[in-house]
């Protein structure tokens, strides 16, 4: 006899009839429908014209594969009427049917009664230790309180010092309240204190005047729009380039050679940016030339302003404002140190002063005559 997969005999209940029996003696259920199949001499094409059931659904019930059965009511509709066109008992095989393909959509039930048993068996000692930790929290305040109070005694003043407003013998026409005075300043910072001529001795500048300093802030370039690099870098390193090409938005840019070759083609997102080399005649061609900005020094020079321009004309301007500044410098050097040395010239000169000596300061050697 096969064993059952499954289910045991209670669940099962007594076999009432033949057809029970060779739907649970098989293997599987795909395995007793096939076998019936087979004794009755009929085809899978007969069974689905009676039944009304495609041929690959009574298929997959006698190859056990449940996979590509339609809904769940469906499937057991199909393995009740393939069981009753073979003569089976349609009840056990649906039965068999739900034991080996199981419901995904039932939710597991949790088990219970274990727990529950083992809390009532337990509910006296868990009263009892409940009872005695409240006990003893209750015991322990109790004891704390009452260790904290203490006996009331006398007080340590000697001699209760007189009412002013009520004693007579008090001179109130002294007293009397003036205006409220300022609020005290949080922080007092003493001005700062420069050496006169500490500077100037030190470094050989002289330090500016404030008239000075603002007449240099007057006279300043302001700065313009810094580069700001937010996306990837390309071309040559930071070191040798002056002119760099940011992309604002995406677009394609194209830079060649002098003989044709291409130096660098891609296109930029976002962000992305493109040093240009130092020495290099090239020429940029761009697909849009609003969509990239031209940083000459680190500073914003505005947007290209044509399809195609020649490399060597930004790297001009930048070579022509680093000369620029270079000279600017050296003049302002050169202003600095007159400007110390003509402040060094009016200066008094430190002599060291001449002390007069009086006559009866100096001492006379005593004359002796001869003998």
């Amino acid at each position: 006899m096969a064993v059952k997969r499954g289910a045991t005999s209670a669940e099962l209940g007594p076999r009432a009839d033949p057809a029970d029996a060779s739907v649970e003696d098989a293997l599987t259920l795909g395995d007793a429908l096939r076998a019936a199949r087979e004794r009755s001499g009929r085809s899978l094409a007969e069974l689905s014209t009676q039944t009304k059931v495609h041929t690959r659904y009574l298929t997959a019930i006698e190859q056990n594969d449940f996979s590509i059965l339609p809904n769940r009511v469906f499937s057991i509709g199909y393995v009740r009427s393939y069981a009753a066109a073979l003569g089976l008992d349609e009840q056990s095989a649906v039965e068999r049917f739900k034991r080996e393909s199981p419901d995904p959509t039932v939710p597991l039930q949790a088990p219970s009664g274990i727990a529950y048993e083992d809390v009532k068996r337990n509910s006296g000692r868990l009263a009892a230790v409940g009872g005695l930790l409240l006990l003893a929290v209750v015991g322990w305040n109790i004891f704390q309180r009452v260790s904290l109070v203490q006996a009331p005694r006398p007080s340590d003043i000697a001699q209760v010092p007189p009412n002013w407003a009520t004693d007579k013998s008090v001179d109130k026409a002294g007293l009397r309240l003036s205006g409220p005075a300022p609020a005290p300043a949080d922080q007092t910072v003493p001005e700062l204190y420069v050496t006169p001529g500490l500077e100037l001795q030190m470094t050989g500048v002289a330090p500016a005047t404030p008239e000075q300093l603002e007449a240099a802030a007057a006279s300043a370039t302001p700065v313009r729009k810094a580069f700001n690099p937010r996306g990837a870098l390309y071309g040559a390193p930071a070191t040798a380039s002056h002119v760099v090409l940011q992309a604002s938005k995406a677009a394609n840019i194209v830079v060649r050679l002098a003989d044709g070759r291409v130096l660098f083609a891609r296109q930029l997102t976002e962000g992305d940016a493109w040093r240009a080399p130092i020495g290099v005649s090239a020429t940029l061609d761009v697909s849009e030339p609003t969509a990239f900005d031209v940083y000459i020094n680190g500073e914003y020079a505005g947007v290209m302003p044509a399809l195609q321009v020649p490399l060597s004309q930004f790297n001009s301007r930048a070579e022509a404002q680093i000369r620029q500044a270079a000279e600017e410098n050296a003049e302002r050097t050169r202003q600095a140190q007159l400007q110390a040395a003509r402040q060094a010239a009016t200066r008094p000169s430190a002599q060291t002063p001449v002390v007069p000596i009086s006559p009866s300061a100096v001492p006379v050697a005593p004359v002796t005559s001869p003998r």
